[in-house]
């Protein structure tokens, strides 16, 4: 069975529960592909909570992102003036 899971998407651990936001992809030559899930912040928003990696296979989507993410050619995020240069 193909999961349609997009970086964004909120995920969770159909074993654990375990919930947070799918950040990275990690494909395998051997077919194996895992999702980076960022837990969400505590109330004490100093200390950020270590992400995770699991196999597709164990991964529900639970929610789609409210804003549309957007990524750069570059691998990261640019400001306005960056986006000129090129």
């Amino acid at each position: 069975m193909k999961r349609e899971i997009k970086l964004g998407d909120k995920v969770r651990d159909i074993n654990t529960g375990f919930t947070g936001i799918a950040i990275a992809k990690t494909e395998f030559q051997n077919g194996c592909v895992q999702f980076c899930v960022s837990p969400p912040c505590g109330k004490d928003k100093s200390k950020m909570p270590e992400p995770v990696d699991l196999d597709i296979e164990q991964l529900e989507v639970v929610g789609k992102p409210k804003k549309k993410v957007i990524s750069s050619p570059h691998g990261g995020p640019m400001n306005k003036k960056m986006q000129n240069r090129s």
